[in-house]
């Protein structure tokens, strides 16, 4: 019998070859009846179930640390949101549903609202479901979903992994991550690349397989049958950097973090980054009925500045709108929110929202210190650029830039270029717009692979556009977050590169390794192949 082969995509680098271990399958849905005899008792055992899951959360929160803690502290947060709580209370007394059944159907709501969103939001409905799960289990007295107990390194197989569960793997134990779902901006990717553990994504027909043991291959997505002997154990030890972001050539590029609240700004201080290339500001709106003032904005952008005075910082306006709802803006529905009026479409039709944030930007730059830049998102024409970029100069802000993630904006990044001061490439919603291919489907998840040679052909349109503008171009994608793929993007042209504060160690170190001559031959070769496999080998060839 020939040995099973199969392919995903490759989101944490190294190879790992031992025994699979398989998470359990999602709670199958709990069942309508039997009806209770007393509503308000069984209501009351929902609160109670809840806490046992937040606290359980939080005690795993205190034995990691970084990106894992902040998962699981987010994790047991939303095991104890009342409006959730609220809601499945309601259902037990008002429809005499059983507790569990009432749970369920509770979070399914909020659950279809934040898929149909898409973007963002969409992003935390597997946050929600998996809060779900270990809710139910709890009041039906069932084991909790998620990873098992390992006894022994172990392959970890999967449909999906929930952020909790990712969050608290053993990189002794877990040699490796297969998903059947998922995809290259997962938290699953993020989190096995801050513990160096090869993971492969959307690798379709792996749960089918019925061997022993695989062998992970987390730069090619490869993944094959193996004994189940233990062979390898992924990248090992941790990247040294020291915090400066220069080729060995003595070329400058900026290693930045992407941050959207206080916590990440901390986070990615402490991890050494130069500044941050990519603040995202919905944090003050997310939860808030009415707008914000300015006042109530000024405040939270300067706790997320201060940790970077005298530093560079980007701030992107409010990415908000149909994909990422918002009440006070009362968006009208929409049939395909995520071409749709978000970003700074929002603005065209709400100026004086886009003028507040810029105000308090302003205010906020000038008392915490920190070197602050806006850019807007979701900016598909050069008249829109010099729209935005008037209005962040009346608001007296000096250094205006564009988000590009809308293919015409990379078209004409010669005329965006004429009217901004840099460009900042979001390759997660660029690959997304190119392939026409949602970046939250397991599906299509091969089609958002940032090697894609289609995507990195429009990205190295923009650094040439960029590099004889004389201006500076940025990555805040998760593009950046890969090694290799930032030697790449630096062979383009791009001047700066933003990232998860996990990833700054690796990104820093690997590029003290490299000169521009290598990081050219890198870009060439990778743009010159045919699929994202050969563009990642072409890539590493000269290194």
């Amino acid at each position: 019998m020939s040995s099973a082969r199969l392919s995903g995509v490759g989101v944490s680098s190294g190879r790992a070859s031992g025994p699979v271990v398989r998470v359990a399958e999602a709670l199958p849905e709990p069942p309508l009846g039997p009806r209770p005899a007393e509503t308000k008792m069984e209501a009351s055992r929902i609160r109670p179930a809840t806490e046992v899951v937040a606290q359980r959360l939080m005690e795993r929160a205190k034995t990691v640390e970084g990106e894992a803690r902040a998962v699981l502290e987010t994790t047991a947060a939303m095991a104890g949101d009342p409006s959730l709580i609220k809601s499945a209370e309601k259902l037990v007394v008002d429809e005499s549903l059983p507790a569990a059944r009432a749970v369920y159907q509770a979070a399914q709501k909020f659950i279809a609202a934040l898929q149909a969103a898409g973007g963002y939001m969409a992003e935390r409905a597997r946050d929600v479901q998996d809060v779900r799960d270990r809710v139910v289990a709890e009041l039906l007295g069932l084991p909790a979903p998620g990873v098992p107990d390992l006894t022994s390194p172990s392959v970890l197989v999967a449909r999906d992994l929930a952020p909790a569960d990712t969050a608290g793997l053993d990189p002794t134990k877990v040699l490796a991550l297969v998903t059947e779902e998922g995809g290259p901006t997962s938290h699953t990717a993020i989190l096995a690349r801050s513990l160096g553990i090869p993971a492969v994504v959307a690798c379709r027909g792996v749960l089918a397989l019925d061997v022993p043991g695989l062998e992970v291959d987390g730069d090619t997505g490869q993944v094959r049958e193996s004994d189940g002997k233990v062979r390898a154990a992924g990248t090992g030890k941790k990247a040294v950097w020291n915090g400066v972001g220069v080729l060995k050539d003595g070329h400058r590029v900026k290693v930045l973090g992407n941050v959207g609240s206080p916590a990440d700004a901390a986070a990615a201080a402490a991890a050494g980054a130069e500044g941050v290339g990519l603040f995202r500001t919905e944090f003050c709106f997310l939860d808030a009925a009415e707008e914000p003032t300015v006042a109530e904005q000024t405040a939270a952008y300067e706790a997320v500045l201060a940790p970077f005075k005298g530093k560079p910082v980007v701030v992107r306006t409010l990415d908000a709108g149909a994909d990422k709802p918002l009440a006070f803006l009362n968006p009208d529905p929409e049939p395909n929110p995520a071409l749709g009026v978000r970003g700074l479409r929002v603005a065209f039709d709400r100026p004086e929202v886009l003028d507040r944030q810029l105000q308090a930007i302003a205010a906020a730059a000038a008392s915490s210190g920190a070197d602050v830049s806006v850019m807007a998102p979701m900016v598909a024409t050069a008249a829109e650029a010099s729209w935005f970029v008037a209005r962040a100069r009346q608001a007296g802000i000096a250094r205006a830039g564009v988000m590009v993630e809308v293919p015409s904006a990379a078209l004409s990044a010669r005329e965006i270029l004429q009217v901004v001061d840099f460009i900042s490439i979001g390759t997660n919603d660029l690959a997304q717009y190119v392939f026409a291919a949602d970046r939250q489907l397991g599906g299509v998840a091969a089609l958002n692979d940032p090697w894609q040679p289609a995507l990195l052909r429009l990205i190295a349109q923009v650094g040439e556009a960029a590099t004889a503008a004389g201006k500076p171009i940025g990555v805040c994608g998760e593009a950046a977050a890969d090694p290799l793929l930032a030697c790449v993007l630096i062979g383009m042209g791009v001047t700066s590169l933003s990232m998860n504060h996990t990833a700054l160690a690796d990104v820093g170190a690997k590029l003290a390794t490299s000169s521009m001559d290598i990081c050219q031959l890198a870009a060439r070769g990778a743009l010159a192949a045919g699929d994202p496999g050969t563009a990642k080998l072409a890539a590493r060839a000269p290194h």
